[in-house]
């Protein structure tokens, strides 16, 4: 029995250091990039809002208190709102209007043109997440998905899209978090660190 869980635990770690390696390897580019859009987001003004549900609930708040805190550098508190945790709005809007709009209404009461939301989702079908991106579109939000595979629903309401390809819910949760971490420490690189690298991309549309 002993050498089951021994197992278990081994070739758990083996699949995720190697779905890590295959992920940063081929989506180097793509975190960047996002990381590039959001410091030019929150540098011009704009927020970040983020959603998710159950363990996505978690990350998404997770992230905003490193945005609104601190990650590893001493700075200024950054603005990201997770839309999870307002349970008084949540059961509301549960209550009255069904949960696939517990995020969508939030958005139309709080992101603004220039704003970004952050839809978090390992199978990319959540109602709720697909309404609140929809919602985001039609107030003139960047959309950001991170997911898996194809991105599921979520894919065609993202205008940028990460996605871990890989079926194992645990593993693709384990790179979402390392991802979230990026992005975290690449916005104070960009705003703090490298502000003569973002300048050139604060002057596009």
């Amino acid at each position: 029995m002993a050498d089951d869980a021994r197992s278990i635990v081994q070739e758990h770690a083996a699949s995720g250091v190697t779905l890590r390696e295959e992920y940063f390897r081929d989506h180097t580019d793509d975190v960047v990039d996002v990381a590039r859009r959001i410091a030019v987001c929150m540098a011009r003004g704009g927020k970040l809002l983020l959603a998710g549900n159950g363990g996505s609930a978690a990350d998404a708040q997770h992230v905003a208190a490193e945005f609104v805190n601190r990650f590893l550098m001493e700075r200024p508190p950054l603005p990201a709102i997770a839309l999870t945790t307002d349970t008084s709005a949540i059961t509301a809007i549960g209550n009255d209007y069904g949960f696939d709009q517990v995020f969508e209404k939030q958005v139309q009461a709080l992101g603004a043109s220039g704003d970004m939301l952050l839809a978090i989702s390992t199978s990319g079908n959540s109602a709720n997440l697909v309404r609140a991106l929809k919602a985001a579109r039609d107030k003139g939000l960047t959309t950001i998905g991170l997911t898996a595979g194809e991105g599921g629903e979520m894919a065609r309401h993202c205008d940028h899209l990460l996605a871990v390809q890989h079926t194992h819910t645990p593993l693709i949760q384990e790179v979402h978090l390392a991802i979230e971490h990026l992005l975290c420490q690449l916005v104070d690189h960009y705003l703090f660190e490298a502000v003569v690298e973002l300048t050139p991309y604060l002057d596009e549309d």
